[in-house]
């Protein structure tokens, strides 16, 4: 067991307990993390896109990215009603990635592993949005 400030973490080295507490508050939300994730999965996809797929590949990172800053800026709302219209905004975006995978799949520009780990990290991220809201 480890102690800092006050809370018990087990079975963490001091430099995990650091880099945890000095996270942002929204950077330590499970669905801010599968957002990242699924993020980061599609840089990898639009990177393995064929040429003449750039409008496809822009699309899938724009609403990748807002979904994970809404998520940030839902987090950082005083307000309830401020908190619940970011983290809608951010279901919705995660809904159309998940859209545009499924066109990269229809056209074959996606290899099935990739699209298969989008598509459950796409259903958590609405999964948890949902609950949130």
């Amino acid at each position: 067991m480890h102690f800092l400030n006050g809370f018990v973490v087990p079975r963490a080295t001091s430099a995990e307990l650091r880099r945890y507490f000095y996270m942002l508050s929204f950077q330590r939300l499970d669905v801010y993390q599968r957002a990242i994730g699924f993020l980061a999965l599609a840089i990898d996809i639009v990177a393995a896109l064929p040429r003449g797929h750039a409008e496809r590949g822009d699309q899938l990172i724009r609403s990748a990215e807002s979904t994970v800053r809404n998520i940030a800026e839902g987090a950082g709302r005083w307000s309830r009603g401020d908190e619940s219209k970011h983290y809608r905004i951010a279901r919705g975006e995660a809904m159309e990635s998940a859209s545009s995978l499924d066109v990269l799949k229809l056209r074959k520009l996606v290899e099935p592993q990739h699209y298969e780990r989008g598509i459950g990290l796409l259903e958590a991220v609405v999964a948890m949005l949902t609950k949130m809201l």
